[in-house]
């Protein structure tokens, strides 16, 4: 369990490199909510309250990609079925204080992750 990165992984890097060269500056594994300090956010553009989660296919649940384990069946439901109960609280309480979240999942292609990031932020600049 040691080895698995909570920060830093492939796909968060392959984004971050590919939104600093386009121009975009931005915080990492940030804390954004003054309630709950434990929550931290992949990427976070604190002057446009947005924030870019990308989501593990295997510790979130992907409906494409995930596949239970066969052994010790009851404790990874129970794991998975939680991650994705506290992702859903985490996009609540973020919109609930006026954040933009933007979640994307590990299996998606960096180039369509950065454009969609892109696009959302130049709507939300517009906005703001």
């Amino acid at each position: 369990m040691r080895a698995n990165r909570g920060r830093d992984t492939t796909p968060e890097l392959q984004v971050r490199k590919a939104l600093h060269a386009a121009g975009w500056r931005y915080r990492i594994n940030y804390r954004p909510l003054e309630r709950d300090r434990r929550r931290s956010v992949d990427i976070a553009f604190t002057k446009l309250r947005a924030v870019v989660l990308i989501d593990g296919c295997y510790w979130h649940g992907c409906p494409e990609h995930f596949i239970m384990p066969k052994s010790n069946r009851g404790y990874w439901s129970a794991k998975i079925a939680r991650n994705r109960e506290r992702d859903a609280e985490t996009t609540r309480l973020l919109r609930s204080e006026g954040w933009l979240v933007l979640r994307y999942w590990e299996h998606q292609p960096a180039v369509e992750v950065v454009a969609d990031i892109i696009r959302n932020l130049e709507a939300r600049r517009g906005h703001t």
